[in-house]
């Protein structure tokens, strides 16, 4: 009787691990550089500028996902990611807010675009320089993945191929 009661102990124990594991298995970040952070971090005012200057507010947006992917013209990570970004930008419900931390050149910006053939997104400035800082951000490319209420609940630091299957599964899987 004791053997089967620790029988059904262990059975009932390994059951629950085997549920507990492939409700998560999803979960799993698809790349070691992408950090998914417990608590959602809010953020008050997310402002930067667009091609023309206008003053873009995040808060008028709206998705299921924004990334807000900082980037710059002599980076070459960054030039190896962009195209991956602008076919992730294709899919309903994302946003993509490529946003060059240079200092504002106009020409130069639209000319990295356009030698990687980049069609959907849209180029943004911070010519303040006030996202570095708000975002905490230590090197580039970074990438935050923010939610529809514009709380960041995942980074990525340093490249990624944003058009891997294994990532859209994993960002549209995500319900933060």
């Amino acid at each position: 009787m004791r053997f089967l009661k620790l029988k059904f102990i262990f059975v009932s124990f390994f059951l629950s691990f085997l549920f507990i594991y492939n409700a998560n298995a999803g979960k799993k970040v698809p790349f070691d550089n992408i950090v998914v952070h417990k608590k959602p971090l809010n953020y008050e005012k997310i402002i930067f500028e667009d091609f023309n200057g206008n003053i873009i507010n995040l808060k008028d947006y709206k998705a299921k996902i924004y990334l807000l992917n900082f980037w710059a013209t002599w980076c070459a990570p960054c030039k190896k990611e962009m195209p991956s970004l602008d076919q992730l930008n294709k899919i309903k419900g994302i946003k993509v807010f490529p946003i060059n931390v240079d200092k504002k050149n106009q020409k130069k910006t639209k000319k990295f675009f356009d030698d990687l053939n980049i069609e959907s997104l849209s180029i943004f400035f911070d010519p303040k320089s006030n996202l570095p800082n708000l975002f905490k951000l230590r090197g580039i490319p970074t990438t935050l993945i923010l939610n529809s209420e514009n709380k960041e609940f995942a980074r990525v630091m340093g490249y990624i191929n944003f058009s891997d299957p294994k990532f859209i599964n994993w960002i549209l899987s995500t319900e933060n």
